[in-house]
């Protein structure tokens, strides 16, 4: 990367001309602040400007292409598979640290990060081979979740998986959260300083591991949920393509792209637009989730605070208040017998409430102590 410098007012071993000012009122100074505001402007960028040094890297770095293609091809999918497998496993467990071994490993923001590099050079050979990258490897993903689901005992789905629960409703924080992601991962592209940064944007950001839950969502028969977790991935993508193009934009990529890419190119504003467009229809459904997310946890809280209320003068106990796709579950244990709901449903009603429905599980308890417990 090219940052540029002050440039030196006067080469070594060059004389100091003093000169007379031109202005007996301005003494001289305003003469010598002109040269030297000019000096500062011509010698220093206000950003670091990318070089064909840079640009030869990140086309290593990204592209499939070059003698090598075969080597770069299987390694890819070699990797891939891999990962698909161990996020599948890892979802399935339960296992939060296995999720993570398969974000790191997954080579998939590879092709995404090519497709951002490619739309700023205008190279639309690389355009489309890395977005048939990312699709036919997004589809394997999915694929392998859905047949290593066959082999699991029960479905699994969001009601007793926490993986899965964790991401079938993505909302608009996980937009922002990818969309910061995305900028690091670019940042580290363009510079070669801080490209140790990349494991912990692999991390991040979640690409394998909700193609995992996909499929195996899908297999066990919840498709809704599927969608949910589709919405996540896609909505990742999104970030990273539109703060990939930003950084390249600020680092003036562009620039280059007439001495790098070869072929017919590709008009760059329009895939830029599309891409843009591409984001911002991603934040229609994530916006339609926050805000069903924010009513369910306000209704929660509502009927979390009545019922214990109503349990508490009842001399029973609220053990758990739980949010499900049909509503709001309330488990209470006490002694027989069991309490009238009637002043519950009174309360719920009374509280706006009355199109949430909520059922209640009442549990009789009966306590014995046995010993003594002065012995």
């Amino acid at each position: 990367m090219r940052v540029g410098t002050v440039q030196a007012a006067r080469s070594v071993g060059e004389p100091v001309v003093h000169s007379e000012p031109t202005s007996p009122v301005a003494d001289g100074r305003g003469a010598r602040g002109r040269q030297g505001h000019r000096a500062l402007s011509e010698g220093v960028e206000a950003v670091p400007i990318a070089s064909d040094r840079d640009i030869a890297r990140m086309r290593d770095n990204l592209f499939f292409e070059g003698p090598d293609i075969s080597a770069r091809l299987s390694r890819f999918w070699l990797l891939l598979l891999l990962a698909a497998v161990i996020a599948t496993a890892g979802v399935v467990a339960d296992s939060t640290a296995t999720v993570i071994g398969a974000m790191i490993v997954a080579p998939l923001m590879v092709p995404i990060l090519g497709t951002v590099v490619a739309v700023v050079l205008a190279d639309r050979t690389n355009i489309v081979r890395s977005l048939a990258l990312v699709v036919a490897g997004a589809v394997s993903v999915v694929v392998i979740g859905y047949v290593l689901g066959l082999f699991v005992q029960g479905p699994v789905v969001a009601a007793n998986n926490p993986q899965v629960a964790s991401r079938v409703s993505p909302n608009l924080v996980d937009l922002v959260a990818a969309l910061a992601t995305g900028a690091v991962g670019s940042v580290a592209l363009a510079r070669d300083d801080i490209s140790d940064t990349l494991p912990g944007v692999a991390i991040a950001i979640s690409l394998v591991p909700p193609l995992a839950v996909v499929g195996l969502t899908l297999e066990s028969g919840a498709p809704d949920q599927s969608l949910g977790a589709l919405l996540l991935f896609v909505a990742n993508v999104s970030a990273i393509l539109v703060t990939g193009l930003l950084v390249m934009s600020i680092y003036r990529v562009h620039r280059l792209a007439s001495r790098t890419t070869a072929g017919k190119p590709v008009h760059r504003r329009r895939a830029a637009a599309v891409i843009v467009c591409a984001a911002v229809l991603v934040t229609i459904p994530l916006t339609a989730v926050s805000i069903q997310v924010r009513q369910a946890n306000a209704a929660e809280a509502t009927v979390s605070e009545l019922a214990g209320r109503w349990a508490s003068s009842n001399g029973w106990k609220v053990i758990d208040v739980t949010t499900v796709p049909d509503g709001v579950v309330v488990r209470a244990i006490g002694p027989l017998p069991e309490p009238d709901t009637a002043g519950l449903q009174d309360s719920i009603n009374d509280a706006g409430l009355a199109d949430t429905q909520v059922t209640v599980e009442l549990v009789p308890s009966h306590i014995l102590t046995f010993g003594d417990p002065g012995g």
